[in-house]
């Protein structure tokens, strides 16, 4: 992740906690609002069974009427949001409930489970991490042997579980749907792993350079570090009770076997949000380090300077008190030194005396160097 100016990094948290794109107030609820400048969706279908599986593209939602009833379970990819007409069309094949589809194209939704008379709907968080912190809402809607996946953009981090669909063999080809949501969910649980543990390396580099040569950076370096952990933090701790909620509830199209598995994902979810504080607190006690180090530079600046002034001011007096202008013509009292032979250097000699004497006392005492008993 690069490095971001205090601006740069604000704009970045403010992307991730405002909510995006809404209707209107008052709106009729089911309202299909799309961002203007969202992606065209691109459709990918994934269908499979024990013994086949068939990879394709289509361009229009009714070619999918010919290809879902074919296969155990057909997964519908959908990447982008930016054309409503696509989404109630979807909605209509697979009978999605309006409210669902409306979360669909409102992406500020936060973690969470629904279900709906023979359909379940799951918002999740996918994180990006490039240059910014970015959470990406990830829209899931699955039935007894379908699977609508939607998201905001192309990429995301599912790679290993078509390749799990493309092996024979393998559990979820001998599955139904919900265990293929389950290995979706538990894919955008197991991405934040990868991005935790670079915040850790990044952690011990601002960590190294505090304990090196601290800069005017390192704290808005830090700053940066909670404020992204802190987007982090928010975007993971829903999942817990959302994949509670498939845990415990009875949902019919939930199987033992995927509650099961579920187990396993919550116990990762809440790995991830102990590895997430930890983080934060780990910037916290680095703020609190560089607040000490600053201290503790200006406790020594203060130190050399109050010893110069206190040094100065017995070398002050004395210079002082033989700098008046008494005649000592007129009194044999009148600073004698004066007319001494050695009165200059006996001046000299007594100033270099106390200030020699006082950086002694002051190293007895402790305040200066390292006395050693």
């Amino acid at each position: 992740m690069s490095d971001l100016s205090a601006d740069e990094m604000g704009g970045s948290i403010r992307r991730v906690l405002l909510p995006s794109l809404r209707g209107e107030p008052g709106a009729m609820p089911g309202t299909i609002v799309v961002d203007p400048l969202a992606p065209a969706p691109k459709i990918r279908v994934i269908g499979y069974d024990r013994d086949s599986v068939s990879e394709f593209a289509i361009d229009d939602v009714a070619e999918l009427t010919q290809h879902v009833d074919r296969h155990l379970v057909t997964w519908i990819n959908v990447d982008g949001l930016g054309d409503a007409e696509t989404l109630r069309q979807l909605s209509r094949l697979f009978n999605i409930h309006s409210l669902a589809i409306e979360d669909v194209a409102h992406v500020h939704q936060r973690a969470k489970v629904e279900e709906y008379d023979d359909h379940i709907f799951i918002v999740a968080r996918m994180l990006r991490t490039h240059g910014d912190v970015l959470t990406e809402q990830v829209s899931l809607v699955f039935g007894e042997n379908f699977v609508l996946s939607f998201q905001e953009q192309a990429g995301d981090c599912f790679d290993p579980v078509r390749e799990r669909i493309r092996k024979k063999g393998t559990r979820l080809r001998q599955t139904g749907a919900d265990f293929l949501a389950y290995a979706i969910l538990d894919a955008i649980i197991d991405g934040y792993f990868p991005a935790l543990e670079a915040y850790g390396e990044r952690i011990e580099d601002v960590e190294s350079q505090l304990l090196t040569q601290s800069t005017p950076q390192t704290a808005t370096l830090i700053h940066g570090l909670k404020g992204e952990l802190n987007a982090v933090r928010k975007a993971i701790w829903p999942h817990r009770e959302a994949i509670n909620t498939l845990m415990r509830d009875s949902m019919p199209l939930v199987s033992d076997e995927t509650r099961i598995h579920l187990r396993d994902c919550y116990d990762h979810t809440i790995q991830v949000i102990d590895i997430a504080e930890t983080c934060r607190e780990m910037c916290a006690d680095l703020r609190d380090l560089q607040f000490s180090q600053i201290s503790m530079r200006q406790n020594e600046i203060m130190k050399v300077l109050t010893i110069t002034a206190t040094l100065f001011i017995p070398l002050g007096f004395i210079a002082g008190l033989y700098g008046m202008n008494f005649d000592t013509q007129r009194s044999p009292w009148n600073m004698p030194e004066l007319s001494w032979f050695y009165g200059y250097p006996f001046a000299l000699g007594l100033m270099v005396a106390v200030a020699a004497g006082m950086l002694i006392f002051f190293w007895w005492r402790g305040w200066i160097g390292s006395r050693r008993d």
